[in-house]
């Protein structure tokens, strides 16, 4: 199987919008909530370090699906972490803050990075670094979309995607505000919904973002 380009995956994660962290008890899970997010128009994913075992469940998942998903590693923290992931098959690195290290590794790979950032100061200093996209978070303690609207004034140049209070009822905005992409935190792929084993909720849901995003690219 011929490996994705970096710019094929930053053209995919741009072109499907909706990127949902999967935190899943084990790799088993992992690729049910995988197939559901699949059955609903959802190939963008990201598997977060938290989940235990989580170098091991993007393995699985990348074995099982193959270039059918966009697969990413998520809570990235350590040039280990990042090279672990990159090995089990992650097309791209998300972290939940400035590392150097992992941005580093990113450009070393030739991997899409997506590191996370706050404060005008970060990112920047995100997007120096090497950063292909910014991840806002908290997104929804700073103002949502209004403030990554006032983000994109003094940076037009530097692709900005939020975490946080990303949902059926702030796509619309956040994509307005200048967003190039939009990362799920919990509120697709619930916890309430993987406990019960209602995975058919996840895909109807899956479906209702996918739409959402459609609607507000094609009215700017």
């Amino acid at each position: 199987m011929t490996a994705r380009t970096k710019a094929q995956v930053l053209e995919g994660l741009t072109t499907a919008g909706i990127v949902p962290v999967i935190r899943a008890e084990s790799a088993q899970t992992a690729v049910k909530i995988v197939e559901a997010l699949v059955a609903g128009g959802i190939r963008t994913l990201e598997i977060t370090m938290t989940v235990p075992d989580a170098i091991g469940a993007i393995r699985t998942v990348a074995a099982r699906f193959g270039r059918d998903v966009l697969l990413g590693a998520g809570t990235v923290t350590s040039r280990a972490l990042a090279e672990g992931s990159i090995e089990a098959g992650a097309e791209f690195l998300v972290t939940p803050c400035v590392v150097p290290d992992v941005i580093a590794v990113a450009r070393e790979r030739g991997v899409a990075v997506l590191p996370g950032a706050m404060t005008p100061t970060e990112v920047f200093a995100a997007w120096s670094a090497g950063g292909d996209i910014i991840k806002i978070f908290p997104a929804s303690h700073v103002g949502g979309a209004s403030y990554l609207k006032a983000l994109k004034g003094p940076f037009p140049q530097i692709k900005l995607c939020p975490t946080g209070g990303v949902n059926l009822q702030t796509i619309g905005d956040f994509v307005k505000a200048g967003s190039s992409a939009l990362v799920d935190g919990g509120e697709l792929v619930s916890k309430a919904a993987i406990d019960r084993g209602d995975f058919d909720a996840i895909t109807r849901l899956a479906s209702e973002y996918v739409q959402a995003f459609a609607a507000a690219k094609s009215n700017p």
